[in-house]
């Protein structure tokens, strides 16, 4: 069996789980609902506190649909109890961001100003310190939606390798390659 897949899922306090008929999973929990519809040959089980995923077969595709959906039902369990949150820097000089609401206002070294709406269900704060770089702060119950945006984000202005400019999440290692040698005589 799938080692991710046959581990159960345990349901904490304040959360409840509903497996319909046509196999749609419901996570309700204090911060909020979110919905997944599974494949129908994948079985979705409440028991004691845990929830189970099974698979019919060992075949090539239920393995690796065993572990995902239950990768996926984990995440909305963690979402809906203690929320995702993303981090992200802009490095360069005269970078900045500022929000509105859910608008994200993005000033990225082009000739002009980057305008980016946001979903309703993500949530923006941006800080920009004297001497530190300006982040970018989402946070959000539904993790894939947050890595989507967050991707979308930083492809506005990927880090280059030579200097590090560009949206790079906080924390992460960038692999940086050297400039020009000098002419060697």
């Amino acid at each position: 069996m799938s080692r991710i897949g046959k581990a159960p899922i345990v349901i904490p306090a304040g959360v409840s789980i509903n497996v319909s008929s046509d196999n749609l999973v419901t996570v309700k929990g204090p911060k909020g609902q979110l919905q997944q519809n599974v494949d129908s040959e994948i079985k979705v089980s409440q028991e004691e506190g845990n929830l189970l995923v099974t698979r019919p077969s060992d075949q090539k595709r239920h393995k690796a649909l065993h572990g995902l959906y239950r990768s996926l039902i984990n995440n909305m369990v963690v979402g809906v109890t203690e929320g995702y949150k993303l981090e992200q820097e802009l490095v360069g000089v005269g970078y900045r961001a500022s929000n509105q609401g859910n608008t994200l206002d993005l000033v990225l070294g082009y000739s002009h100003h980057i305008i980016f709406a946001l979903p309703e269900e993500i949530k923006v704060t941006t800080t920009a310190e004297k001497g530190k770089n300006p982040t970018i702060i989402l946070e959000s119950i539904d993790k894939q939606l947050l890595g989507q945006v967050a991707a979308k984000i930083r492809s506005l202005r990927t880090p280059e390798p030579y200097k590090g400019k560009g949206i790079k999440f906080v924390g992460e290692q960038l692999r940086r390659k050297a400039g020009k040698s000098a002419s060697k005589k």
